[in-house]
């Protein structure tokens, strides 16, 4: 991993890109820190698994749907390698959609991702596990979410503690611990540092993702570096 410095170094040259005007433009409806993963218009920043063809852009949406495929944030925020951070999405399924949103994972091509954790994205496929379970690990059999209608969902991991809401509503926390249960089972499903990435699970799914943006340790450094940067300069003459 990079260390903190230059990560932040790195960000402030990267957010900087995203200026209009003077001053810096990113997430602002969130507040200084966050950064979006995906522009709206391409899979710029992404790397598709197996079967490409089932991650794709559609009318400014993120759509994953058809055969098995994962897609792997790629691009140069924190290195596409996070261990601390917010992460915020906007998702809507359809009828009988199964999906989840990977993290602390690394790209690999074929087969489902054995590093890292999943956050289940599925409100009424025939896995009975739902939309705001930590797959296999703390699941949930009711989420308050229904297919055909965005929702947002906010994961949250701080040291060995993950937090999922959906709406703002805190649904799922987790914390691990080193005799956590599945650890003997699948040692690689735990905290660690990764990337992300979304998932295409079968032909009869299809899910929607849209404003894909991140907030780290080093985003919220970089974003506070480049505000200072963009103050006005006062002149004394009219300054108390």
């Amino acid at each position: 991993m990079r260390t903190a410095f230059s990560r932040i170094v790195g960000l402030v040259f990267l957010l900087a890109g995203f200026a209009d005007g003077a001053c810096l433009q990113t997430a602002r409806a969130e507040g200084p820190g966050w950064v979006a993963l995906f522009d709206g218009k391409s899979l710029a920043g992404w790397t598709a698994s197996e079967h490409k063809e089932s991650c794709r852009v559609e009318k400014d949406l993120l759509v994953l749907g058809g055969e098995r495929s994962h897609l792997f944030y790629s691009g140069p925020v924190d290195d596409h390698d996070f261990q601390d951070f917010e992460l915020k999405l906007e998702v809507m399924t359809k009828p009988g959609s199964n999906s989840g949103v990977f993290f602390h994972t690394a790209y690999q091509e074929t087969d489902w991702p054995a590093q890292g954790h999943e956050a289940q994205v599925n409100n009424s496929q025939e896995d009975w596990r739902r939309t705001g379970s930590l797959y296999g690990v703390k699941d949930l059999r009711e989420t308050p979410v229904d297919d055909n209608e965005w929702f947002e969902y906010h994961i949250i991991v701080r040291g060995n503690q993950v937090t999922f809401k959906i709406n703002g509503e805190t649904v799922n926390q987790y914390t691990e611990t080193p005799d956590s249960p599945q650890l003997a089972e699948r040692p690689q499903r735990k905290l660690s540092h990764g990337t992300i990435a979304l998932q295409a699970h079968d032909p009869g799914s299809l899910v929607y993702y849209r404003n894909i943006r991140i907030k780290t340790p080093a985003t919220a450094a970089a974003a506070r570096s480049s505000t200072s940067e963009c103050q006005p300069v006062c002149c004394k003459c009219c300054c108390p």
